[in-house]
C-alpha cells in the first residue's frame, strides 16, 4: 500500500512542478506593450452604499493624467446611504462625470450585473475600464497605462487588483497570498493563450466584446461573476492582453475578519463551476495535486518510507514553488509574502476545502 502511495506521490510532485514551472514561465514571458495613442475611454465605478469610500476614490480617479478624453460613469446601485449625494456633489464640479441611478422594478434581477449593464449602455466611449468604489489607483497614470494596451486586436486588458497591507495581521497576509496566487494563475493562463478570468477591481474591455455575447445574459441570475464569468466567455488568445506594470495597479480595502472573508470566498468559489470545462479541469487538477501533496507527504514521512527520495521530492517541489512565488511577488510588489508562503499556502488549502464543503451543503445567497 505504501509503495502505491509512493508512486502516486511521485506523480503528484511531477504535476506540481509542471504547474509552478508553467506559472514561472508565464510571468517571465509577460512583457508590456505600447500600441498606438490611447483611445478615449469610459471609466465605470459601480457603488452600493459606498459614500465614504467614494470620497477617497473619486478624487484619485479625477486627477488621472490621461493623454486623451475620458469620462467617469458612476453607477448608483440602489444605495440607501449618501452615495447619491456624494456622486452629485462631484458631478457638479466635474463635467465629465455621468451618473446612472438604478431603481428597483418588477423585472429587476437584483444584482450588480444589471446595474453594470445600464452603466455600460450609458457610457459614451467604446473602450471601458472598470474598478470598484473601494479601489484606488496607485498613481495618476493608471488609466493611461491600462488604456495603452488596447489595439485593433487586443480588446481585453487584464490588470492586477491588490489588497492593502495591514501590519501584524495573518488574515491580511492570507488574503493577499490568495490574491497573488489567483493572479499568478490567470496571468499565466492568459499569457499562454488560454485566458479564463479577470478581476473587476482592475479590468478593461470594449463595448463590442460585451454586446457580442449579449452582456451578462447567460449568467445574469448568478449573483457573482460580473468579471470572471464574462471574461471566461469572451476572452481568447487573440483578443486578450495582460498588464502587470506597476503603474497599472490598483489597491482595495481587504476584509478584516475571517467570517466576512470566508463569505466572500464562498461567493467567488461558487462561480467557478460555471467556467468552461477545460478551465475547471485545469484548476481542479492544480488544487487536487496541492492537497494530495501535503496529505501524501505526511503519510509517507509518518511511516518513514523512502525518506531520502521523499525528502528530495519535497525539496524539488518547494524549489519550483518558491521560484514561482518569488518571481510573481517581485513583479506585483508583494515581496513580503515570500517568507510566509509555506504557512499561508497550507492555511489557504485547508480553508478552500472548508469552503468547498460549505458550498456543497448550502449555496451562498447574500451578495
Amino acid at each position: 500500500m505504501l509503495l502505491y502511495l509512493f508512486y502516486a506521490f511521485i506523480v503528484i510532485c511531477a504535476i506540481q512542478v509542471i504547474y509552478y514551472l508553467f506559472f514561472s514561465t508565464g510571468f517571465s514571458s509577460n512583457k508590456k506593450q505600447k500600441f498606438a495613442d490611447s483611445p478615449p475611454i469610459s471609466v465605470l465605478v459601480c457603488a452600493k452604499n459606498e459614500a465614504e469610500n467614494l470620497k477617497e476614490t473619486l478624487p484619485l480617479i479625477l486627477k488621472q493624467n490621461y493623454s486623451n478624453d475620458f469620462e467617469l460613469v458612476l453607477i448608483n446601485d440602489r444605495s440607501t446611504d449618501d452615495t447619491a449625494e456624494v456622486m452629485e456633489d462631484f458631478a457638479e464640479k466635474h463635467k465629465h462625470i455621468k451618473i446612472v441611478n438604478i431603481q428597483d422594478c418588477e423585472n429587476f434581477w437584483g444584482n450588480k450585473k444589471y446595474a453594470l449593464t445600464l452603466g455600460i449602455k450609458a457610457a459614451k466611449y467604446e473602450h471601458l475600464l472598470f474598478t470598484d468604489a473601494d479601489c484606488i489607483p496607485l498613481n495618476d497614470l493608471w488609466i493611461e497605462d491600462m488604456a495603452s494596451q488596447f489595439s485593433k486586436n487586443k480588446t481585453i486588458v487584464l490588470g492586477y487588483g491588490a489588497y492593502a497591507k495591514i501590519k501584524y495581521s495573518f488574515l491580511n497576509k492570507l488574503i493577499r497570498f490568495e490574491t497573488l496566487l489567483t493572479a499568478i494563475q490567470y496571468f499565466s493562463y492568459a499569457n499562454a493563450g488560454n485566458p479564463y478570468m479577470g478581476v473587476g477591481r482592475n479590468l478593461a474591455y470594449t463595448k463590442s466584446d460585451f454586446f457580442k455575447v449579449n452582456g451578462f445574459i447567460k449568467h445574469i441570475k448568478i449573483k457573482s461573476g460580473d468579471d470572471d464569468l464574462l471574461i471566461n466567455e469572451i476572452a481568447n488568445k487573440q483578443n486578450t492582453i495582460c498588464n502587470i506594470s506597476n503603474n497599472s495597479f490598483t489597491v482595495s480595502k481587504p476584509e478584516t475578519n475571517f467570517k466576512d472573508w470566508i463569505l466572500q470566498k464562498r461567493r467567488h468559489v461558487s462561480t467557478a463551476k460555471h467556467y468552461k470545462l477545460k478551465h475547471k479541469l485545469l484548476l481542479g487538477l492544480f488544487y487536487t495535486s496541492q492537497i494530495s501533496f501535503f496529505l501524501f507527504s505526511i503519510l509517507l514521512l509518518s511511516f518513514n518510507f523512502q525518506l531520502k527520495i521523499v525528502g528530495i521530492l519535497i525539496f524539488i517541489r518547494y524549489f519550483f514553488f518558491y521560484l514561482s512565488i518569488g518571481l510573481s511577488s517581485k513583479r506585483l510588489n508583494e515581496k513580503d509574502l515570500i517568507l510566509w508562503a509555506p504557512i499561508t499556502e497550507i492555511t489557504l488549502i485547508f480553508m478552500q476545502f472548508v469552503i468547498f464543503v460549505k458550498n456543497k451543503i448550502s449555496a451562498p445567497t447574500h451578495w
